[in-house]
């Protein structure tokens, strides 16, 4: 059996336990998890939160990230506007990206999920009205849900991925992680 370490990333965290940039340090993995032999299983840019997979086995590491496995990604975002069943019907079907077509997705409009504060927090402005989607892909291309809901109109203002396949945030505050056995 595997350790699988499920953490929940918090916004500003880089996706790697060392910073490479020169100037200011960046916080990384390693300003939270103290585990020798852990690696990210897929990554989550520097401005997303939420759910990271780390494991020290290859095998398994391979199964999650690598995109052949189609291993659903769930993730609760905040968008501008309010996306109608048209614009949510096109990513349910998939969308044409300059890097080509998407798989198709699962998509909702779901309730505020009230999280953790964001630190910074989401610019308001009391012009623009927004809401929150649950958008489930099973690929994970750079920048692909927010690249999908800025397609359709609706730029993303905060994204948080919730679950990948079975594994879920589960009530794990920002910086908290838990080990499971797989």
């Amino acid at each position: 059996m595997a350790e699988l370490i499920l953490f929940n990333k918090p916004y500003g965290v880089l996706c790697q336990f060392t910073d490479e940039r020169t100037g200011a340090p960046r916080p990384t993995l390693a300003d939270y998890i103290a585990l020798p032999g852990v690696y990210p299983a897929g990554r989550l840019d520097l401005d997303s939160e939420g759910l990271l997979l780390l494991t020290s086995d290859g095998a398994l590491q391979a199964r999650i990230a690598n995109p052949r496995f189609k291993m659903p990604k769930t993730y609760w975002v905040q968008v501008e506007g309010e996306p109608d069943e048209t614009r949510l019907d096109t990513l349910r079907g998939g969308l044409m990206l300059k890097d080509g077509m998407t798989r198709p997705a699962m998509a909702a409009r779901i309730a505020d999920p009230a999280l953790w504060p964001r630190d910074p927090p989401v610019r308001f402005r009391k012009s623009v009205a927004d809401c929150w989607i649950s958008l489930t892909i099973s690929e994970g291309r750079n920048r692909q849900v927010r690249r999908m809901t800025a397609a359709v109109g609706h730029p993303t203002l905060r994204l948080v991925r919730q679950s990948i396949g079975d594994w879920a945030l589960d009530g794990l505050q920002p910086g908290e992680w838990r080990a499971v056995r797989v």
